[in-house]
């Protein structure tokens, strides 16, 4: 047994033994965006420096727990604050409960995220249905040794964001009656925001909004099989666009459209 297996058959059982069941969806819930794990019902709730091979969480905005439960009728397991690259975790810690989520038998993702419009027709409070993503972290979760039993070695990125899913986003948002934009993503490392001159290398290059997480939490759910869904809130427009930027302002913003993006995950859980 390779010792990413023996790594992840500790922290599932670890996490089952917490009573944690079947699950359907896992959850990542961005910066600011973790509020919906409290609507989770009869809540299983576990903290990250609680778990085997788990780090801690250190950014403001992200809780960092596993709320397990029941959301629109689905079990979901819910990551309420993620890893980043930039606090100096590995790829490979960053994707780590990715794995754990595909361990535990769960068959999709939908991931969540507060990034920084690029589109010069999005506004802060826009939601952004993710098409595609460019990865331009410099990394790739990838790297090193393949263990084919979990994927394999070259994975198919050319629907990383199902289509399906992308379909149901939208019928969700319009029974919502809630305006949904659609786009790709660009993956930075952070932790600086991008500057004036990288955001117009961005537009260019078909980029219609930024952030420092997602990518690679996505090529490790395209690598273990998982369907995605990806939904970025529009925090702020991004460097050259506005007078500055902060992370006070993510926050904010995130907390002025909550609503809108809670009603549309969970009516999207209903349709799926």
């Amino acid at each position: 047994m390779t010792q990413l297996s023996e790594m992840l058959q500790e922290t599932t059982q670890f996490i089952l033994e917490k009573g944690v069941k079947e699950i359907d969806f896992g959850l990542i819930l961005g910066s600011g965006l973790g509020e919906l794990a409290e609507e989770i019902e009869e809540a299983i709730v576990i903290p990250y420096d609680q778990i085997p091979f788990f780090p801690t969480s250190t950014v403001v905005g992200h809780a960092g727990q596993l709320v397990y439960g029941t959301l629109s009728g689905k079990k979901v397991l819910a990551m309420q604050g993620r890893f980043h690259f930039y606090e100096g975790h590995s790829m490979q810690t960053v994707t780590y409960p990715v794995r754990v989520m595909a361990a535990l038998k769960a068959h999709s993702v939908i991931v969540t995220n507060a990034s920084g419009g690029v589109n010069e027709s999005f506004v802060p409070g826009d939601l952004m249905l993710i098409t595609d993503h460019i990865n331009f972290t410099g990394q790739n979760p990838l790297i090193g040794p393949n263990e084919d039993e979990i994927g394999p070695r070259f994975p198919d990125m050319s629907e990383a964001y199902t289509l399906t899913y992308r379909e149901v986003a939208k019928e969700a948002a319009s029974q919502l009656d809630l305006t949904l934009k659609e786009g790709v993503y660009m993956g930075y490392s952070g932790p600086t925001y991008e500057t004036p001159a990288e955001i117009r290398m961005s537009r260019t290059m078909g980029a219609d909004a930024v952030g420092m997480s997602t990518v690679p939490e996505v090529i490790v759910a395209a690598h273990s099989g998982l369907k995605v869904l990806g939904i970025s809130c529009i925090t702020n427009l991004a460097a050259g666009m506005q007078a500055n930027l902060n992370h006070e302002e993510v926050v904010e913003t995130t907390q002025r459209v909550k609503q809108s993006f809670k009603a549309l995950i969970k009516e999207v859980l209903v349709l799926l």
